[in-house]
């Protein structure tokens, strides 16, 4: 076409529609409709150029500039002044040839991890330094352990389960990648980890102690159960079942903490093993291990017995105890007179000695509401075991198929004492063809006379702690139970036990241990944001005695009521928050050619979380 002839296609083809719609358009590159639509006009490129108004906006005109006889002339094809600017900047990257997409094909969220909940956990875990624990040198090992205890913090599952999750193509969150587990992992690799983390559970719990342990310090020591899936395990026994699971075989552990209840050391032993047996291998820990010359041993009733204090702690020089007499200890108490329940008309708080119970202090308490709840519950199976009991006596005096034979009789019996372990409240006459029962109420009277009413004692002398001290410290073992929930239904789920070697089994709960550990200081930063009591202090100052029922902190009861922190945030339990931390997502995104990770934007709630924790979302 020559420059001087006359268009094709007439000027006023390109209208300011036109030219609009050219401009919105996505899909463009060099030769872009517009500029093919100009160039069959005229043959000439055209621009778009600001002009100056003196008292004006600029006028942004669309022109083309060609050269007549020697000289330059500029020609406007439209004013484009009322455009949006977006779109005079889109039109000026067609008309230089560059190439134009949509959003949508320009910036694509590939993938998006849960992420929020593994910043908070993985960061706690490095920040505690525990991966040097583990290990001084970096490696798959170490990773695969710490990924493990994360995850059993996040999600609690068995070990496949478990693999998949770090699976690139099956990731559940973003902890593989963040710990470069990007190519595919299955359970026999957290199965060799396991393994490898066994040999040094010793040298891990001895820096725990060295941490958390002092001498003269408080170690507070529980044992539970937990019932196991197969029969294969060396460890499986059947034995006393906390579960509630009798017909499953089930091995025990013990958990030792410091005075706060942070775990320090885990021990697991055969399913049938008596709590008290388990008492001398942890005073061996203590002495031996940890190297502790002072120290307070803290522990229950039924495990610390006389025997155990006589055999196993009496003989260990500076090891001081504190424990509790069982209900008929304190039965031949009352009975020879020591025990006077007029003890309790003034003070909830009584101390006393006893020839019986030479070197020791005995500290009488009763709290009302205690009394009152056991009362109510001894009713209650009372009736419960008499109402089936006559269920039995029915059926020997029933005229069709009575029930018959002293053994017959008996078993039918037994399971129902089995049930509600009232046997010892009933006179049971077992005949062949007859059975009687009635209430042995002197018994029920007496057992109701001491209603709420336990007794501590301790080998730990008056001037190191008062009476009110030696209750209080005693009672710190309910933070033991509370870490045994944790463990075994609430958080960590270390029930049902899947595995059936020895090694993997102890392995198994010295992890469950470790991301115990890891919970629990999250839970001491957190508790502002959480149902805990963020301040114990003033929980602890609101009781009317160490003997009464523990009290909530004012700040706690406002979180109980309004739902609501102080700065109106909502309040959440351990695992909702961690919910809402999960829902802040580390996105792989793709621009252009290019491929990065970005993270959402946190939250008010979700950042709170991380300031109290000392993080940030970006590990």
């Amino acid at each position: 076409m020559n420059r001087g002839a006359k268009p094709f296609i007439s000027q006023q083809l390109i209208s300011k529609p036109a030219l609009f719609t050219f401009a919105c358009c996505t899909h463009v590159n060099a030769y872009a409709p517009l500029a093919l639509l100009y160039y069959m006009c005229y043959g000439i490129p055209m621009y778009v150029e600001s002009v100056p108004n003196r008292n004006s906006p600029p006028a942004v005109l669309l022109r083309d500039c060609s050269r007549i006889h020697g000289r330059v002339v500029k020609r406007t094809l439209a004013n484009l002044s009322d455009w949006p600017e977006s779109q005079v900047l889109a039109l000026r990257r067609i008309l230089k040839g560059e190439s134009l997409v949509s959003p949508a094909d320009a910036f694509q969220i590939q993938r998006a991890a849960p992420h929020g909940h593994v910043a908070a956990v993985l960061g706690t875990l490095r920040r505690l330094g525990l991966g040097p624990l583990l290990s001084r040198s970096p490696g798959s090992q170490r990773d695969l352990v710490v990924a493990m205890i994360v995850a059993r913090i996040l999600e609690p599952s068995s070990k496949l389960a478990t693999a998949r999750g770090f699976h690139p193509d099956t990731a559940t969150s973003s902890l593989a990648a963040l710990l470069g587990l990007d190519q595919a992992i299955d359970e026999s690799q957290l199965y060799d980890a396991m393994d490898w983390l066994l040999p040094r559970q010793q040298s891990i719990e001895n820096a725990l102690a060295k941490r958390h342990l002092t001498d003269g310090s408080l170690v507070l020591y529980d044992v539970s159960s937990t019932y196991f899936e197969g029969r294969r395990c060396p460890l499986a026994w059947f034995g006393h079942s906390r579960d509630e699971r009798s017909g499953n075989p089930q091995i025990v552990f013990g958990l030792l903490t410091n005075a706060e209840g942070c775990p320090v050391a885990v021990e697991v032993f055969p399913g049938n093993t008596g709590d008290p047996k388990t008492v001398a291998p942890q005073v061996d820990k203590l002495r031996q291990r940890f190297r502790l010359k002072q120290v307070i041993l803290v522990g229950d009733r039924g495990m610390l017995t006389s025997a155990r204090i006589r055999e196993d702690l009496e003989p260990q020089e500076g090891l001081l105890w504190i424990s509790a007499l069982k209900s008929i200890q304190i039965q031949q108490l009352v009975k020879g007179g020591q025990l006077q329940l007029s003890l309790f008309d003034q003070r909830d708080l009584a101390e006393m000695q006893h020839p019986s119970y030479p070197g020791e202090r005995l500290i009488a308490c009763r709290n009302p509401l205690l009394a009152e709840e056991r009362s109510r519950k001894r009713k209650e199976l009372l009736e419960a075991t008499e109402k089936q009991l006559h269920k039995i006596v029915a059926a020997t005096q029933r005229k069709k198929r009575p029930l018959r034979g002293r053994k017959e009789i008996g078993m039918a019996v037994g399971k129902i004492l089995g049930r509600y372990k009232m046997g010892k409240h009933f006179k049971l006459t077992i005949e062949e063809d007859q059975f009687r029962v009635e209430r042995k109420q002197d018994n029920i009277e007496r057992e109701a006379a001491l209603d709420g009413i336990y007794v501590v004692r301790t080998s730990v002398p008056a001037e190191s702690l008062t009476s009110d001290k030696v209750v209080s410290n005693y009672k710190r073992l309910s933070d033991v139970e509370r870490a045994f929930r944790s463990l075994k239904s609430v958080d960590l789920k270390i029930r049902p036990i899947h595995h059936h070697l020895e090694d993997r089994v102890r392995a198994h709960v010295f992890l469950c241990m470790l991301s115990f550990y890891v919970e629990w200081h999250m839970r001491q930063a957190l508790a502002p944001i959480l149902f805990d009591d963020p301040d114990p202090q003033a929980a602890e100052a609101a009781r009317q005695s160490v003997v009464s029922p523990a009290q909530r902190s004012p700040q706690a009861k406002s979180k109980d009521a309004l739902k609501r922190t102080e700065d109106g945030m909502p309040v959440h339990s351990f695992q909702t928050l961690l919910q809402d931390l999960a829902t802040l997502t580390r996105n792989e995104v793709r621009v252009g050619e290019q491929t990065l990770h970005m993270l959402a934007t946190p939250t008010p709630v979700q950042l709170r979380a991380l300031q109290l924790l000392h993080l940030s979302a970006t590990l």
